[in-house]
């Protein structure tokens, strides 16, 4: 399964900062058993929001774990989290996050229905959480050109650069 959450902050002065803490939090996330990986990805669009992180899940009873409850969260910087822009949802469809490469890029598309089966994107179903989108489509790229053109062929999608390397956990 499929962790994401989705955030940006009301205070743009303090973005350095939160990146620095989020790398530490990704860390304690993998330390949580059933999360095996985390990864932090900056928006290549506007529109979106403009943090993503993505994690492999075992299953939904995860987040019911003590150990989840005490390291989920966004630390200092809840007060200037812009809950617009927060989403959290669990999605099924795979089994393991796909690692994006620091160079590479993360293709995200949000649908009512799944879309078409089509260059390696995978399509992922919304289970729990927000549930903020039905469908999310998404594939690696090795560049920001590959990218572009799927998603231009999707009529529409979200790129995201690692900021992050993909860090496993047990």
């Amino acid at each position: 399964m499929i962790f994401t959450s989705e955030s940006g902050l009301t205070d743009r002065s303090r973005i350095a900062e939160w990146d620095e803490w989020y790398r530490g939090h990704l860390a304690a996330m993998v330390a949580v058993p059933g999360i095996t990986s985390a990864q932090r990805f900056r928006a290549l669009d506007e529109g979106v929001p403009p943090s993503l992180a993505m994690y492999t899940v075992a299953s939904p009873a995860v987040f019911d774990s003590e150990i989840y409850l005490r390291a989920r969260g966004m630390g200092r910087f809840v007060s200037v989290v812009n809950e617009a822009l927060h989403r959290r949802n669990l999605f099924d469809g795979l089994d393991a996050a796909p690692e994006v490469s620091i160079g590479g890029v993360l293709l995200v598309a949000d649908r009512a229905i799944a879309g078409p089966a089509a260059a390696g994107i995978a399509w992922l179903r919304a289970v729990a959480i927000d549930r903020s989108t039905p469908y999310r489509g998404i594939a690696a790229f090795p560049d920001l050109a590959s990218a572009r053109r799927t998603a231009a062929r999707l009529g529409g999608a979200a790129c995201y650069a690692p900021i992050t390397e993909r860090l496993s956990g047990l």
